[in-house]
């Protein structure tokens, strides 16, 4: 196999590697490899092509649980509301759980699957042995992973004080068995105000010697503030002897402590039951779903036997036992969001703070990481599971009618607006093309087409789409978590792809060739200078000092979210035809994926010199050589960062799993394809690992993947046969996903460089017309006031210099262009109004172009300049040359008010 570290890391006409980079990305790639050889060596022989009948006992909920990955190990359901997991000493992000920590603080009943803020961590219940200390909300005990076991919907554990706890759950309850010493003092602390982010209010209610309710205000995610609270009801299978509640606040108590006698019978059952919207709700879910008579082991069992139906959507034969553990690992952690929020009952809160119901047969969702989940996570649930994907779909739609907006980074029954993009049209136009179907589509196209083309917290910026052709890097567009206006227009590009697809779909061919064409706009910020997408300015001028990967901080950093041009240029997943066509051909666009991809950090931090696999933006770069004639190089780099970036390890995630957008990754690259352009169904080919694979197995749209020779050195394709003719095209058609298909595989450990490369073997392109640049005006604004010109203060770029009266001279002092957003601009600043004032005689400055009011003025027809922020006029105090100009009560007529435009 070819090793990354033998590509060349040269790339023509592109702004030159520094010397500390090649270094670095040299060192980098060196350890990848031979960390990849390393556990090569140690992989264990192919397992027998015998597909796999038990799945959930061939995961590994321990993978992510250290590092970047923020998964935890505890039991759950697929899309389950209730999460009973272990938080241990350190608390990483979301999931609450690292491998390398030595003891548990509690076992709390919400977690999220690796996202990069604080999340859930609701309601910890810790056991201890003796008594109650002065600060439980402190505690934790000590344990061994030799005393640990987990399973998909089973989590065990023995802690240093001797407390046995296992835990198991359905959709909306668990069940909690605790076995301790024989002993009078055997306690559950429920640290009610230790939510992983912090609570604002808390209540518990004991309602008998067996049970108590209560619940937990918990306030925002990362940036975001919006509150949500949850609910729980406990009951315990024998009475407790004592209780109390401890670190009462004026929010309420800190938490709770219940204390058994075990004397006698050392095993203490917990039945909970949670709920977003009521405890009685909480109450009812738990005694709908675990009656007070079952058992653990009823539970556990029917928990085990939902994840093998879950699981069993993809039947695996052949691979190594590490290779089969990653799999299914990968597609557990992919099935654990978005989360059912309704009740048994199907009530919900709604997004207007109001309770809602849906039919019966059908659930809410709830939690939608949308930056992440639209690249394969959301096409992976609609393939295997379109009835739930059908459901989060019209969990969506809801959400819009309530809140206002789709779903962008929703957390429970608020939005939080982070990450940038429109997500959530690619999200729905995803779920409709791999199969999730029932839903109300055409609500979702309104909303969807409302959002792309109205003022909104969810497409703030979007009107500069139509005015500017793109998003200028120095405009402010006010609300809602926006930053990185490159990164933020790739997304709006493909969010507009998204919706074409579906608008077309659906029948509306006015709205596919509208958002087609718009889509098509990031060719206003693609330079043909340099080959990169870069930041542009308002006035149309490309970035000074644009690096195409600073090393740190550079100048274009804040243009880009979690990367740098050099990962972004990639990112056209609807028209890699047409990137490549700007970058001078196959070649061009060839060489650039040679650069990118000539090692794999899976490194947050050090993106910048490869392609970072551990996130998202990198995520579709490998597959992108299918489009340029060499799907030889899309097997071998697919394998490559498969060997070296997922060991079964808990280390065994490069980067956060991002609601298990990251493992989807893994699941379709091990089948042999990927959803590369969104809201469409065409699939770009890689090689399969396993010989066999079997998706959907029995129903109609059934894909079965044979590759006998699969092996991880055979990653080459030599030949395809689909449904018994020979196959010679580097995608699927999208009746793939629709109907089902049968592929048969060559594979081989060299690389065949014919296959698949005819100009027609390419997965589709989808082209159209950009938006076209506006060219502003450019020159002097004159005064009615003869002979006189605004003019920048000895031709300053600091913030602050005077903008000021000067005899015209015809310097680029005097050179201001008139941009489409009301700004007028010289040296990339504007032309700006001290502080934003709106009162008589405030003075006029340069300063950064900023998207507020302050900095836009609007020509009357009796030539005077009118800010927008103040309504006063741009006005000259004296005749005087160096007279800082000020705004002014509009007199109609007046020399001194009046200026012409260029």
């Amino acid at each position: 196999m070819t090793t990354s570290a033998s590509r060349a890391l040269t790339r023509p006409r592109r702004v030159a590697v520094t010397a500390l980079a090649t270094a670095l990305a040299t060192a980098l790639t060196s350890v990848s490899v031979a960390g990849a050889t390393a556990r090569a060596a140690t992989t264990a022989a192919p397992k027998s092509a015998t597909l796999v009948t038990d799945p959930a006992s061939v995961v590994n909920p321990f993978i992510g649980t250290t590092g970047d990955g923020h998964d935890f190990p505890g039991a759950d359901l697929p899309y389950g509301m209730i999460q009973w997991s272990p938080d241990t000493n350190s608390r990483p992000k979301g999931g609450g759980y690292d491998y390398g920590d030595s003891s548990i603080t509690g076992f709390s009943l919400t977690h999220i699957s690796g996202p990069g803020c604080d999340a859930a961590g609701d309601v910890p219940i810790l056991p201890t042995v003796g008594a109650i200390d002065s600060s439980p909300g402190s505690d934790s005990q000590s344990f061994s992973h030799s005393n640990e076991s987990a399973n998909p919907g089973y989590y065990g554990v023995t802690l240093g004080n001797g407390v046995k706890t296992e835990l198991t759950t359905t959709a909306r309850a668990g069940l909690g068995r605790f076995t301790f010493p024989a002993t009078t003092q055997a306690n559950l602390i429920l640290k009610v105000a230790n939510s992983q982010s912090p609570s604002s209010a808390t209540s518990v209610s004991v309602l008998s010697n067996t049970e108590l309710v209560g619940s937990v205000t918990s306030n925002g995610f990362c940036e975001a503030a919006n509150p949500f609270t949850l609910y729980f009801a406990i009951s315990f299978d024998h009475a407790f002897t004592a209780n109390g509640a401890y670190g009462s606040t004026s929010s309420g108590p800190a938490g709770e402590y219940v204390t058994f006698d075990t004397t006698a019978n050392q095993s203490v059952l917990a039945r909970v039951g949670i709920s977003y919207t009521s405890a009685t709700e909480a109450r009812a879910n738990r005694d709908a779903e675990i009656p007070a008579t079952t058992s653990f082991a009823t539970v556990q069992a029917a928990a085990h036997a939902a994840w093998d139906a879950q699981l069993g959507k993809i039947q695996i034969a052949g691979g190594t036992s590490d290779q089969q553990t990653v799999f299914y690992s990968s597609l557990y952690h992919a099935s654990l969001h978005p989360n059912i929020f309704s009740d048994a009952d199907g009530s919900y809160l709604g997004f207007d703070q109001a309770v809602h119901a849906v039919p019966a047969g059908h659930a809410q969702y709830a939690n939608y990481s949308g930056w992440d989940i639209y690249r394969s996570q959301a096409q992976l649930t609609a393939l295997i599971n379109p009835a739930a994907a059908s459901d989060m779909a019209q969990s969506m739609v809801n959400d819009y009618k309530q809140g206002g907006t789709l779903p962008k980074w929703a957390m429970n029954n608020g939005e939080t607006y982070i990450m940038v993009g429109d997500p959530g049209a690619i999200v729905l136009a995803d779920y409709y093309a791999f199969g999730a179907r029932n839903f109300d589509t055409s609500a979702a196209l309104s909303a969807m087409v409302n959002q792309a083309t109205t003022t909104n917290n969810d497409r703030p910026g979007v009107g500069y789409l139509d005015t500017f052709g793109y998003l200028p890097t120095d405009s402010g567009y006010g609300c809602c978590h926006e930053y990185a206006t490159v990164s933020t227009q790739l997304e709006y590009d493909s969010a507009d792809f998204a919706l074409s697809a579906f608008a077309g779909a659906l029948g509306d061919s006015a709205d596919q060739t509208k958002f087609q064409n718009r889509a098509q706009n990031w060719r206003n910020i693609y330079n043909p200078s340099s080959g990169y997408i870069q930041p542009r300015h308002s006035n149309g001028r490309w970035m000074d000092g644009f690096l195409a990967y600073p090393i740190s901080g550079g100048t274009n950093s804040n243009d880009f979210a979690e990367g740098d041009s050099l990962i972004y240029t990639g990112m056209i997943p609807f028209n890699v035809a047409g990137l490549a066509s700007a970058e001078g051909g196959n070649s061009g666009l060839s060489g650039y994926l040679d650069h990118v991809l000539s090692g794999y950090s899976g490194l947050l931090s050090l993106a910048g010199f490869q392609a970072n696999m551990g996130n998202e933006p990198s995520f579709e770069l490998p597959w992108e050589y299918d489009y340029v004639a060499q799907p030889y190089k899309t097997q071998r780099d697919v394998r490559q960062i498969q060997d070296q970036l997922w060991p079964n390890t808990p280390g065994g995630l490069a980067g956060n799993d991002d609601l298990g957008e990251m493992s989807s990754w893994y699941v379709w690259s091990a089948l042999g394809m990927y959803p590369e352009t969104p809201g469409t169904a065409d699939l770009a080919l890689g090689s399969p690992l396993f010989s066999q694979a079997i998706v959907n197995p029995g129903a109609a749209n059934q894909m079965t993947i044979n590759a006998p020779a699969a092996a991880d050195g055979s990653p080459y394709v030599q030949s395809l046969t689909y449904n018994g003719a020979a196959w010679n095209n580097a995608y699927l058609p999208k009746s793939a996903v629709a109907a089902g298909a049968t592929l048969n595989y060559t594979l081989g450990s060299s690389a065949n460089t014919s296959w698949a490369t005819a100009s027609t073997s390419a997965p589709p392109s989808y082209d159209g017309t950009a938006t076209s640049f506006i060219t502003e005006p450019v020159g002097p604004i004159t005064s009615g006031i003869a002979g006189k010109c605004v003019d920048d203060a000895r031709s300053g770029t600091g913030n602050g210099t005077h903008i000021q009266l000067y005899t015209c001279n015809g310097t680029g002092a005097q050179n201001w262009t008139v941009v489409p957003d009301h700004t007028l601009q010289v040296f990339n600043k504007c032309m700006d109004v001290i502080g934003g004032a709106t009162t008589a005689g405030t003075k006029i400055q340069l300063y950064t172009c900023n998207g507020t009011t302050a900095q836009q003025w609007v020509a009357t027809a009796a030539g005077q300049l009118v800010n927008v922020g103040s309504g006063l006029c741009l006005y000259a105090s004296t005749t005087n040359d160096t007279d800082q100009l000020q705004i002014n009560t509009c007199t109609p007529g007046a020399a001194d008010e009046v200026w012409k435009l260029p």
